[in-house]
């Protein structure tokens, strides 16, 4: 057995070139989910691939994360690159990617730079930019995971992510502070790549360059997505040709539930022969 066999057959575990990744299903497909931003880049809980589950009968699903390390002024395009090069060594040729979040943007670099590495993409709340306040947002988590206030930036992300309408005006302070309590449990040593990751995607403009992206691609997203916008959305979609666009209205960050799954699973097998009963 290789090491690629082995690390194929670990539920988790670091590729060869250093990127952590998570892997559950046993399906004859790989598919990469490009992860959204994370406090470290290491192996995250079963918890983290949850949302994913429906995928495992057909795919076998790897959650990865960039590598640990990353070098002050590290850009979307060079942790694209990284990806890009992950694929190409275990994998050998085109793969399914979704990119959700944080990951989302890189992914739009990866399918217009390495078009040949990519099957379908399905671009999961994420956009060509981010909101300027979640920019903003996320740039204050970086500067307090600098500070040593793990607590304080957990507090200011998951605040960030719940409504504050409603109902939910009086459930999303305690939802807050647990959740938060549970993320600053295991902090990392280092804030680096929190920081650069969340610089990098401050700088992520990518509007004129989505015409670049060749793979069939499906946008889906939550309408009263917190960190993007319905408009940001539509425009992602409007860019890359010939791309589709689901937005459930009455959904925040990220897109989920039993729709989402039947749309992304519809999107994925769009061009696989139906089976014989």
């Amino acid at each position: 057995m290789t090491r690629s066999d082995k690390m194929r057959n670990a539920s988790a575990g670091y590729f060869c070139n250093g990127m952590p990744y998570n892997r559950a299903g046993k399906g004859a497909r790989p598919l990469i989910i490009f992860q959204g931003l994370m406090f470290e880049n290491k192996p995250q809980p079963r918890l983290m691939m949850l949302m994913y589950k429906f995928l495992e009968t057909d795919y076998t699903v790897y959650s990865v994360l960039r590598k640990s390390g990353l070098p002050q002024g590290y850009t979307m395009q060079n942790m694209a690159d990284d990806y890009a090069a992950m694929i190409s060594d275990e994998f050998g040729g085109p793969v399914d990617v979704i990119g959700v979040s944080t990951g989302g943007s890189i992914a739009q670099h990866f399918a217009a730079d390495h078009p040949g590495l990519v099957r379908r993409l399905v671009i999961h709340s994420s956009a060509h930019a981010l909101t300027q306040e979640a920019n903003q947002a996320q740039l204050r988590v970086g500067r307090l995971a600098q500070q040593g206030q793990w607590r304080a930036a957990a507090d200011t992300l998951i605040g960030f992510m719940l409504p504050r309408a409603g109902v939910m005006k009086h459930i999303a302070p305690p939802m807050v502070w647990l959740i938060s309590v549970v993320l600053s449990l295991d902090t990392p040593p280092d804030s680096t790549d929190l920081v650069v990751t969340v610089e990098a995607e401050a700088k992520h403009h990518f509007k004129d360059r989505l015409a670049e992206i060749t793979a069939p691609t499906l946008v889906i997203a939550g309408a009263q997505d917190p960190f993007y916008s319905a408009a940001l959305f539509r425009e992602t979609a409007a860019g890359i040709p010939n791309a589709k666009l689901i937005l459930y209205e009455k959904m925040r960050h990220p897109a989920y539930g039993r729709r989402f799954e039947q749309d992304v699973l519809a999107f994925l097998k769009e061009d696989q022969p139906a089976r014989n009963c």
